[in-house]
């Protein structure tokens, strides 16, 4: 895989509570320069990298519900149409882990297709389970019940709950869903070794703040 195709598969994220504008400004010259899928940053942010990128190939994404996923079902369709009227092209949304956990499974997907019908036609939805939270069983669900509301990728992590993507569980999620729906592994992709590893699992995005270090092949000490 050349630089250019991996660089097309990776959004580039900075979702710190602490990010200043200097940060947004960087990583979406950074994203022009060498060509990422998007920009992955909090809704805040959103307005600012759509006039940043206007005119590039580069998409604006923004995350929903994050990182706690805690938030109601209306409160994050709320968010989702918010962040498309300001110009999100992707959304990552957090589930309701609990309700997922506690076996209420049509909580779970009345929470994902308020997101997806509010995104319907204008954006694409991405649908983080967190991993690092769930058992196996509860990871497959998780993965049936994205799949079941229509949403158009499964994504492992946040990045804030003690645990990222993992090979194993990114190899089970294609598995669950199959070849069409997309798979975005996040949290603690660092380098180019462990890109090539989450892509040969199956994922056909990946989620890092080191974006950078692994198109370029460096080490990268980033925590996202």
């Amino acid at each position: 895989m050349t630089n250019t195709n991996l660089a097309s598969m990776i959004d580039h994220t900075q979702l710190k509570p602490d990010t200043q504008a200097e940060k947004i400004n960087e990583i979406c010259a950074e994203a022009k320069e060498y060509g990422f899928a998007s920009v992955c940053v909090n809704p805040t942010w959103v307005a600012h990298c759509h006039e940043l990128l206007k005119g590039s190939d580069v998409k604006v994404c923004t995350v929903i519900g994050f990182p706690l996923g805690a938030t109601t079902p209306e409160t994050k369709a709320f968010e989702t149409k918010n962040a498309i009227e300001n110009g999100a092209n992707e959304i990552d949304m957090v589930i309701n882990i609990g309700s997922l956990k506690d076996g209420r499974y049509e909580e779970v997907e009345r929470d994902i297709k308020a997101v997806v019908d509010a995104a319907r036609d204008q954006a694409l939805v991405k649908v983080i389970i967190e991993t690092s939270l769930l058992t196996k069983d509860e990871k497959v669900k998780a993965c049936e019940l994205a799949k079941q509301a229509g949403a158009d990728f499964v994504k492992t992590s946040t990045g804030f709950s003690g645990g990222g993507a993992t090979v194993e569980d990114v190899r089970l999620m294609r598995l669950t869903v199959g070849p069409e729906m997309g798979v975005k592994a996040s949290g603690g992709v660092r380098n180019l070794e462990d890109a090539n590893a989450v892509i040969d699992a199956g994922a056909t995005r990946i989620g890092a703040s080191a974006g950078v270090d692994i198109v370029k092949g460096n080490e990268s000490t980033s925590d996202y």
